[in-house]
């Protein structure tokens, strides 16, 4: 009788405790969710099922005749639910936070699978050993003997493992890093368990067994930092000084996005080939996936400086040419004659003087993206737009502002070409550009000539500073306007004598 009451009392607690006990579980785990982010599944709300059951059993031993097979199974499920449970919980707060944390990147996806596999086969061996009562010696051996008849089947496999773990352990490269693999330049994607996946510049994947990458050399392009040098060559005539010619490329180098301004690129004399002189030059970056980019913009610019300044990129072949006045050098010179008199100080200059100026001009070509005026520099010179686009920028207070778009037909610099002052603004080519460039020397031998037309461009531009300031708009003092265009043409006419030597 009294037996009976004890497991009536048993079956009571036990009917309390397992609803108690899985509300509790289940709540731990929301709790865990919501405000660690661990991934929690149906395989935790199972075990929430099991530990609720188990638990009350175990501490309150209810006597049922099949109660031992039973605890059996509560308890080996309990020890797998509960190792994927604690799984769960490493993968978040060990390998995403704390090694994400302290080791500067993402934890290896195979090496915490690795771990985790290690660890649920331990707890197998608890199941085998404590749980059932199994001798664990005869297990781990015929486990032994299995590995290694499947080991040696899946030699290579093991081998593409071992390497893996051996590439994490040494970590000379991590995900995001670009690599120099057989001769192919590649940003890593993942390790995984068989080989490292990569990612070329031209979206091509690559597969590379784990073994293979760390049996050969690993060129790391971002380690220790992702600031690296790249060099190409490019072939200059004989007939041009070298100094000359590593100034222009060097420049031209410099200004392409992506070159980093320090270390600046610098140039070398690298061979004297047959029908060129070779220069290499070394430029640096810190973005591999922008490397066909860069290395476009420089060629590009090359090509474009070399235009300008007269220098020949010689083919490795002789050739006759002969050069005649095309019907486009004549539209060039019409619309340069037309953009002339669109200038106001220009219209100031007879038919003759027009033509002497741009007879004395320098046609020059720009490519896309390049510069042709930096605000704050030294300038004698003014451009007149003759085919394309350049947008014009300002730089104030640290903010650089695009404040105009020049078109064909348009000017710009024609201050520093007057006064000598530093250029007032930025301008950029937007597309193919094809200009006139207007120097200070032919405008000197004008004004040499023509004392009353120097001050007539003091007038001007002192018209212009008026203007500008909005002094003509708002003043309503005819005295005091009149004293300002005094004032500032006096100082504008000291300025072009000082400047032109008159």
């Amino acid at each position: 009788m009294l037996a009976e009451t004890i497991d009536g009392s048993s079956i009571a607690i036990e009917a309390v405790a397992i609803p108690a006990l899985f509300a509790i579980t289940l709540g731990l785990g929301r709790f865990l969710k919501r405000r660690a982010g661990v991934q929690l599944g149906l395989l935790y709300q199972l075990f929430c099922i099991v530990f609720a059951i188990w638990l009350p059993m175990e501490i309150v031993g209810t006597d049922f005749s099949n109660r031992e097979p039973i605890m059996h199974v509560l308890r080996a499920a309990n020890v797998l639910l509960g190792t994927i449970f604690i799984l769960a919980l490493l993968r978040r707060y060990y390998w995403e936070l704390w090694f994400e944390k302290h080791q500067q990147g993402k934890a290896p996806k195979f090496i915490s699978q690795l771990f985790g596999l290690i660890l649920f086969i331990i707890a197998l061996f608890v199941v085998i050993g404590g749980v059932y009562g199994y001798p664990i010696q005869g297990a781990v051996f015929g486990s032994t003997v299995v590995v290694g008849i499947v080991g040696f089947a899946m030699q290579d496999l093991l081998g593409n493992i071992i390497a893996g773990i051996a590439l994490e352990i040494g970590k000379p490269f991590k995900t995001g890093d670009w690599l120099k693999i057989d001769q192919q330049y590649a940003e890593v994607i993942e390790v995984n368990w068989r080989s490292t996946r990569l990612r070329t510049n031209d979206d091509i994947y690559l597969d590379i067994p784990n073994k293979a990458i760390a049996g050969g050399s690993i060129i790391n392009l971002t380690y220790p930092t992702r600031q690296h040098a790249v060099r190409l060559n490019v072939g200059f005539d004989y007939g041009t000084a070298p100094n000359f010619v590593k100034d222009i490329i060097s420049r031209a180098a410099a200004s392409v996005h992506g070159v980093l301004p320090s270390p600046p690129p610098k140039v070398y004399l690298k061979d004297f080939a047959d029908s060129a002189v070779h220069y290499e030059i070394k430029l640096w970056i810190d973005d591999q996936a922008m490397y066909n980019d860069i290395m476009d913009g420089v060629r590009t610019n090359i090509w474009y400086a070399a235009q300008r300044h007269g220098i020949k990129i010689p083919y490795p072949i002789r050739t006759v040419q002969i050069e005649r006045v095309t019907a486009g050098a004549k539209d060039v010179m019409s619309i340069a004659r037309a953009c002339v008199r669109k200038q106001p100080f220009l219209q100031l200059l007879d038919e003759g003087q027009q033509e002497k100026l741009l007879g004395h001009a320098k046609y020059l070509r720009y490519g896309r993206r390049e510069k042709v005026i930096i605000q704050g520099a030294s300038g004698a010179s003014m451009f007149i737009l003759l085919h394309g686009e350049a947008h014009v920028y300002v730089q104030a207070n640290g903010t650089e502002t695009r404040v105009a778009t020049l078109q064909t037909g348009d000017y710009c610099g024609e201050m520093s070409l007057l006064t000598g002052d530093p250029r007032s603004a930025t301008v950029v080519a937007a597309t193919d550009c094809e200009m006139w460039e207007i120097g200070k020397e032919v405008l000197a031998e004008i004004l040499q000539q023509n004392e009353t037309l120097v001050q007539k461009l003091s007038e001007l531009l002192a018209q212009r500073r008026l203007e500008t300031e909005g002094i003509v708009a708002s003043s309503s003092e005819i005295t005091q306007l009149a004293t300002k265009q005094k004032e500032y043409t006096e100082g504008f006419l000291k300025k072009l004598y000082s400047f032109f030597e008159l």
